[in-house]
């Protein structure tokens, strides 16, 4: 008889077969996999007390940290959908996305709470705000002692629907504006399976968890992570000199990165002041990788660094660039170009490039078309955008969006970006929604935005202005008018103000290849998952 697959198998795998083995470190606290369990029963029961339904949605407000990863347990756990959120939104980006989720309960640390207090009146749904650390406002009630209302006790998942939802997480807009994407049990778990098969010590392994959980890049090994009863290391904030302490302390083995992460451990001044010699193994994805990098990375840490391509809408993995048994690099510097590419499907997944017809383009590494993906662990769909969800599906196939070539060994190599999205540290930033935010000011008559290369970040936003006449805007005051309407992320780091009006297409359209081209002379942007 079929038994449903969900998450929660993963947790309880570890506490039968690694109940005893420490589970999980946070900062100066361990829990072993049995403790972890059981925190995760009580804040289960504790949320079936506090009267939430099946269905409804738990956000939580925090960087990495056990209680966060309790969240992706016992949430799920109580019926309900855990939905991390991007710490690094702002209150109005953070207040529409609350409101679209109709979340019923917010956990947050201390650290927003100037950020929550807007929330409160401006989130109606939320019914119950609890602080996960820290003092507690007069009336409220501490994580510690909301936990302490449930009681441990083995949850009966054996009635869980596969298919209903566990988690939702909202893009970064990059169309514009976010989307919620719904995951089920079924494809969390399957997921988890297909990642699983990436580790190759399974306990033993010590994962660093450098990248935050409401990231792709973050939450997508922590179920495999569990299942194996690998020991899990919270980074709570991201830092050179903290993570290095942490490799050496706990002996970590494998650790993920954008990046940027990987470049500010490289030019970090006191690295070689560590023994990092633990470390097997590191994932690269989040944005473009260069065969330079991999090098770099490999000969600073001694272990294999190896890219990787998904999306959140795919759970996310989708490619590794796992070096194949049927293929013998003949050159380091040929080994080093495919382990930066996207790499080749993971178990569970189907890969085409594809033009606009749905036919697959030649496998000769110079045709260009469109990643589709079909499998195991795509989402459900969007939240409450049936429409949307049409638009990125045709005949089971999943759109992602990315212009990419490939060969005849699965491999691909993702070459472009098929909407106007800018990757920048790893996190997606949409042109159109910084446009939307600068005309807004009254003193804009239009404007552009496009990716401008930069040495730290890859790239980032630039903004191409065409002021009103007489209007005398400068780049202060247009930088001070959008903090208030984006996350600092998403800010324009560079700022031109133009004379003539933009230029067009014949229907109307700027021609923003013709603006983007400019700051890109003589350099190749390249942009991978």
């Amino acid at each position: 008889m079929p038994t449903p697959l969900t998450p929660i198998r993963f947790l309880y795998r570890a506490v039968d077969l690694f109940g005893k083995k420490t589970g999980v470190i946070s900062g100066d606290r361990r829990f072993s996999y049995a403790e972890f369990g059981a925190r995760c029963e009580r804040l289960a029961s504790a949320l079936r007390n506090e009267g939430l339904q099946a269905g409804d949605r738990v956000a939580y407000l925090s960087f990495n940290t056990h209680r966060l990863l309790e969240g992706y347990y016992g949430v799920v756990m109580a019926g309900a959908v855990v939905m991390p959120l991007n710490v690094r939104l702002s209150a109005v980006e953070l207040t529409q996305i609350l409101n679209h989720s109709g979340a019923k309960l917010l956990f947050f640390e201390n650290d927003f709470l100037p950020l929550v207090e807007h929330l409160r009146s401006g989130c109606s749904s939320i019914r119950k705000f609890v602080p996960l650390d820290g003092p507690v406002a007069e009336g409220g009630e501490h994580y510690e002692a909301f936990l302490e209302r449930g009681s441990p006790g083995r949850v009966d998942w054996t009635g869980v629907d596969e298919n209903s939802p566990a988690e939702l997480f909202y893009t970064s807009g990059s169309t514009g504006t976010p989307k919620g994407v719904v995951l089920s049990h079924r494809t969390l778990y399957l997921h988890a399976m297909s990642v699983a098969l990436l580790y190759e010590d399974g306990d033993r392994t010590v994962d660093l968890h450098t990248i935050p959980l409401f990231h792709a890049n973050g939450w997508g090994h922590a179920h495999s992570a569990t299942m194996l009863g690998a020991t899990q290391v919270m980074v709570r904030r991201f830092e050179p000199s903290s993570v290095f302490q942490l490799i050496q302390e706990h002996r970590a083995t494998d650790m993920s990165l954008v990046p940027t992460m990987a470049n500010a451990l490289l030019n970090a001044p006191d690295r070689e002041r560590y023994d990092l010699s633990s470390m097997k193994r590191i994932m690269i994805g989040g944005a473009a990788s260069s065969p330079e990098l991999i090098e770099r990375m490999e000969k600073a840490f001694r272990c294999q660094v190896m890219a990787g391509y998904g999306l959140t809408e795919t759970a996310p993995v989708l490619t590794v660039a796992k070096p194949k048994s049927t293929i013998q690099p003949a050159t380091e510097a040929e080994r080093y170009r495919r382990q930066a590419m996207a790499g080749w499907p993971v178990p569970g997944v189907e890969i085409r490039v594809v033009d606009s017809q749905m036919r697959d383009v030649p496998r000769d590494m110079q045709t260009i078309g469109e990643i589709v993906a079909r499998g195991d662990h795509l989402m459900t769909g969007y939240f409450q955008d049936p429409e949307g969800t049409a638009a990125v599906m045709t005949d089971g196939w999943f759109h992602t969006g990315d212009m990419a070539v490939w060969d005849e060994e699965g491999y691909v190599h993702i070459v472009d970006r098929k909407k106007e999205i800018i990757i920048s540290g790893g996190e997606n930033i949409s042109s159109l929604e910084i446009e939307k935010a600068i005309c807004a000011h009254p003193d804009v008559y239009e404007c552009a935005v496009v990716a401008c290369p930069d040495d730290t970040w890859g790239e980032v936003p630039a903004a191409i202005v065409y002021r009103k006449p007489g209007a005398e805007l400068t780049t202060e005051a247009l930088l001070e008018f959008l903090g208030t309407r984006l996350a600092r992320f998403k800010l324009p780091r560079r700022i031109e103000f133009t004379s003539e009006p933009l230029p067009k297409t014949g229907t109307g359209k700027i021609r923003k290849l013709e603006l983007r081209e400019r700051f890109w002379a003589g350099k190749e942007r390249r942009v991978q998952g």
